[in-house]
């Protein structure tokens, strides 16, 4: 399959999965609402990672509707994990809320986040990153362009 087929696939799967499974808590308490979440919040709804990502990863919905500008997510990633080579279409606004991931960006050296880190990602660049701590790693994620995530090969 050629990549842009593959990345529209993938997108919509993705973009699918989360819009169906997933309702933002934003939507559900009304767009002019204020609310609060953490990443361990029972108002959470976690749903599966695209199929290339690691077993035990999970996306929740915070904010937005991940098929439109400006969602806002949290993803785990099991202890231990690591996501392989991939990129969105969106750039990446990041905090890291617990554990310790190393980020990689494909031309650059990796770099370890620890929980309270803020990390951008630039749109397209190709990264991938590893949960180093023995506990899941969260990182809360701002996207500017609909959610996708669109595996990179080496």
């Amino acid at each position: 399959m050629s990549e842009p087929r593959q990345s529209s696939a993938i997108g919509g799967i993705l973009i699918g999965l989360l819009s169906a499974a997933l309702m933002s808590p934003a939507a559900a308490l009304g767009e002019d609402q204020a609310f609060i979440r953490t990443a361990d919040s029972a108002e959470l709804e976690w749903g599966p990672c695209p199929e290339f990502m690691p077993a035990g990863c999970a996306i929740a919905v915070l904010q937005g509707n991940p098929a439109e500008p400006n969602a806002d997510v949290f993803f785990r990633l099991p202890a231990g994990a690591t996501v392989p080579l991939h990129r969105h279409a969106s750039a990446e606004r990041m905090v890291l809320v617990s554990g310790e991931m190393q980020v990689r960006y494909e031309g650059q050296e990796a770099v370890v986040l620890k929980a309270g880190t803020y990390a951008y990602g630039p749109p397209r660049l190709a990264h991938d990153a590893t949960c180093r701590s023995a506990t899941d790693c969260v990182l809360f994620i701002a996207f500017e362009e609909p959610v996708d995530a669109v595996a990179v090969e080496e």
